[in-house]
């Protein structure tokens, strides 16, 4: 262990950390040490072996020095005796947010080869991600725990190899984290498809171990050559994955039409270097027409810079090699994980593309609750941004964007900034007039054309592409809406006060303003109009609460409903009808969260219309006056969601969470929120979801009693 942990301080050296961060990471070694002394992996190996890997791991991306101190401390709150609290104390805020979102994160598994499972694991996982560089441990973690899968029963093994397969690579995909995706795809297709992977094998041109000695002596050569032109460089070889062969001959390739089985990679200091490399090859060894690839001039779509030639090398094996600078390699290999010692380096360029891709993930984790909670929605943004293919267009001074496939000109304008995008009124692309609607393809230069008294459109929201553009023109308008119902909302005001002939500022006397507030749970004047000019409540009705010495307002809404209790029913468009009544506002309770086929009852609220609850509420069980009958409208609960919340009491044995939210898929019930508490030998999961009825809610509530570890589930 001492070993590996020399490792790692030679990683963090050679990354440039700083004294003071080298002395944590020290400390965090220790206090890992100690925490986890005695324990054993399922593989027999210390188990402070893991943190010190996966820490490793992350080190090796060039990842900045919290996250190395995270990845040691991470298992002390799960396998050890500290505490968040501890965390805290000893590292830092930081540190701690990271290990608590990591331990969450940690908690969740694959339970069936299904594209809604995994769909709905990547959904829990990234919401729960609040930092991206929890999903950075969470895929080292797992690429250590592949290396080791041999203390695994072989079931155990396929599902973790199936997991990673069907969430974590896709995503690492996305980060552009290849180190970490090749050796997870080898390793999974190895575990997964164990026959064609041997097949495979067996149709390399040599054994691996003899190709591996091959090229071992064609780098020798090279080196030789390099050393004699005064270069400096790295040189690196490899035999090509299973994993990546079979993917190449499912593509319809064939073996004699492979060209890169055996690669050399060579990584220089300058790019000039990298062309006189190049050369030297070329006069070493005879090159194969027709592959040599200029990725520094002209980048591939993903910002990829590096030159490529085949040529034939000892005993005539067709050999890629590969030249780039460290700063390419870094971009090639560790993608977004290696941003933040980008940001410090000053790359423009990459640092551009990298903040974007930060960026871009950073959109889907803080999608808001709503959209968490709506599995359709995150799909549909995990599709288009996070899990599909993506393009790079430029700005006419050559600076790079990054968007997803199908992405228009509007995406393009608000991902330059928010006031582009909002003041766009036509775009150029390659010098060529294009429609908003035009799906941009890689490498087109756009050049957007902008009018500053202009305004979206909401047409616009079919069109554009990516969240980040959507919800910045859902905010514009609903910034603009709320400015002119506050307007509306004064004016309505100020024509009610004239009518009844009472001055406005013997009316909104500070003490009156204080009070009407109070009244209206709101915290300015402003939120006051905005309530009146959406029509929450009528000038009337604010006039009421301004003076008490009329007839008191809550009678009179009793009054007013009592009223018309027998009269017509109209056309209602609320969920919840109030007999006589199409514009009453209506509430359901926060405390007993009724959903359609409850039993419910109206209370008369002061200042909230009429607050509807279960009538077997606690809340409401011992109150006689100010109810009202009320009924839920049956014809109006088409494509509807209700919150509820329930609490599931487990026997506290393992972690049983995913059972349960297999459970919630398989009704396509949606679980919007959940806290787990520990208490003495149990586990309680409290869950909000979201049912369409109580019907539902109730085969839900059966299938969780089923599970053999619930030993009751209540409904609040």
């Amino acid at each position: 262990m001492d070993n590996l942990f020399q490792q790692l301080l030679d990683i963090c050296n050679d990354n440039g950390y700083t004294e003071e961060e080298i002395k944590t990471i020290n400390k965090a070694y220790e206090f890992a040490l100690k925490q986890h002394k005695g324990m054993k992996r399922k593989n027999n190996d210390p188990y402070i072996s893991h943190p010190l890997n996966v820490a490793i791991i992350v080190a090796n991306l060039n990842s900045d020095a919290e996250t190395v101190i995270a990845a040691l401390v991470h298992e002390t709150i799960d396998h050890g005796s500290s505490s968040l609290e501890e965390i805290e104390e000893l590292f830092g805020s930081e540190i701690k947010n990271v290990v608590l979102s990591l331990s969450k994160v940690n908690r969740l598994h694959l339970l069936e080869d299904s594209e809604a499972s995994s769909l709905y694991l990547r959904k829990v996982l990234v919401a729960l991600s609040e930092d991206v560089r929890v999903i950075i441990l969470k895929l080292a973690g797992r690429l250590h725990n592949l290396r080791t899968l041999e203390g695994l029963p072989p079931e155990k093994q396929k599902q973790k190899a199936l997991e990673t397969q069907n969430v974590l690579i896709p995503i690492a995909h996305r980060l552009g984290i290849n180190s970490i995706k090749a050796e997870m795809e080898d390793i999974t297709f190895k575990v997964l498809k164990p026959d064609t992977y041997e097949e495979i094998e067996n149709e390399l041109p040599a054994p691996r171990e003899e190709l591996n000695e091959y090229l071992k002596d064609m780098m020798n050569d090279i080196s030789e050559m390099l050393i004699d032109n005064n270069l400096h460089f790295e040189i690196k070889g490899r035999v090509k994955s299973v994993s990546s062969l079979h993917n190449k001959l499912s593509n319809g390739k064939k073996w004699n039409e492979i060209y890169d089985i055996l690669g050399i990679r060579i990584i220089c200091e300058e790019v000039s270097d990298c062309y006189l490399i190049i050369g030297l090859i070329h006069s070493l060894y005879r090159p194969i027409p027709k592959r040599f690839k200029d990725y520094i001039a002209m980048p591939k779509g993903n910002s990829y810079q590096s030159l490529h030639t085949g040529v034939f090398g000892l005993n005539g094996y067709p050999v890629e090699v590969q030249v780039r600078t460290k700063d390419m390699n870094e971009i090639a290999e560790h993608g977004v994980a290696s941003h933040w010692s980008y940001k410090e380096k000053g790359h423009k360029q990459i640092q551009n593309v990298m903040e974007q891709k930060l960026q871009m993930f950073r959109n889907i984790i803080d999608v808001n609750s709503d959209e968490i909670s709506d599995d359709d929605a995150f799909a549909n943004n995990m599709e288009s941004e996070l899990l599909s293919d993506l393009i790079y267009v430029y700005t006419p001074k050559g600076d790079v964007v990054e968007l997803p496939k199908g992405s228009t000109p509007i995406d393009f304008a608000y991902r330059i900034h928010s006031r582009v995008g909002d003041t766009t009124v036509g775009a150029i692309v390659n010098d060529q007039m294009v429609t908003l609607d035009y799906e941009l393809q890689n490498n087109d230069i756009i050049k957007i054309m902008t009018n500053a008294s202009s305004a979206p459109n909401k047409d616009w929201l079919n069109i554009v592409k990516t969240t980040a553009a959507k919800n910045k023109i859902k905010s514009y308008f609903s910034k603009r809406d709320k400015e002119e119902f506050i307007t509306r909302g004064k004016e309505l005001l100020e024509r009610e006060l004239r009518r009844q002939k009472i001055g406005f500022a013997d009316a909104l006397t500070d003490d009156k303003q204080e009070k009407l507030m109070k009244d209206l749970k709101v915290g300015s004047m402003d939120e006051v109009y905005l309530l009146l000019g959406s029509m929450r409540y009528t000038p009337i009705y604010i006039v009421n609460l301004l003076f008490e010495d009329k007839q008191n307002v809550q009678d009179i809404f009793l009054d007013k409903v009592t009223n018309n209790m027998n009269g017509v029913k109209t056309n209602h468009k609320n969920d919840i009808i109030v007999s006589g009544f199409d514009d009453i506002l209506v509430n359901l309770a926060s405390c007993c969260k009724p959903v359609f086929g409850d039993e419910i009852i109206g209370y008369i609220t002061k200042g909230q219309g009429i607050m509807v609850h279960k009538k077997d509420c606690i809340n409401i069980r011992d109150v006689k006056e100010r109810l009202i009958d009320v009924e839920w409208n049956n014809d109006n609960q088409e494509d509807k969601q209700y919150v509820t919340k329930i609490s599931i009491e487990t026997n506290g044995i393992g972690n049983k969470l995913v059972d349960i939210v297999a459970k919630a898929t398989a009704r396509s019930i949606n679980v919007s929120g959940l806290n787990e508490i520990n208490h003495n030998d149990h586990i309680f999961y409290d869950l909000l979801v979201k049912v369409p009825s109580k019907e539902d809610l109730d085969l839900f509530i059966s299938d969780v009693k089923s599970l053999p570890f619930v030993e009751s589930v209540k409904r609040y």
